[in-house]
């Protein structure tokens, strides 16, 4: 007997694994440019202006990433309503 295979189990699969290498490339991605800009001088320890750098740098990358999910988001819904 062959086993019967539901799609909206693996399309369902398929988002989760999307998600989590979108948000695995976020944090790559946001370590990296924050780390850039924020860190001249890498050492044991960031000093109290660097901790401010990198806490601002990442606020407006998530910022900016969640304006960019969300326009994608309502988008991909409007022309899926069109179909």
């Amino acid at each position: 007997m062959a086993h019967t295979v539901d799609k909206g189990e693996i399309m369902d699969q398929v988002k989760q694994q999307i998600a989590v290498a979108n948000a695995q490339e976020l944090l790559t991605q946001m370590t990296t440019k924050c780390f850039k800009k924020c860190i001249n001088k890498p050492g044991t320890s960031l000093d109290a202006s660097e901790q401010k750098c990198v806490s601002l740098c990442m606020d407006r990358f998530m910022d900016s990433w969640n304006l960019i999910s969300r326009t994608y988001g309502q988008r991909l819904q409007r022309e899926q309503s069109k179909m």
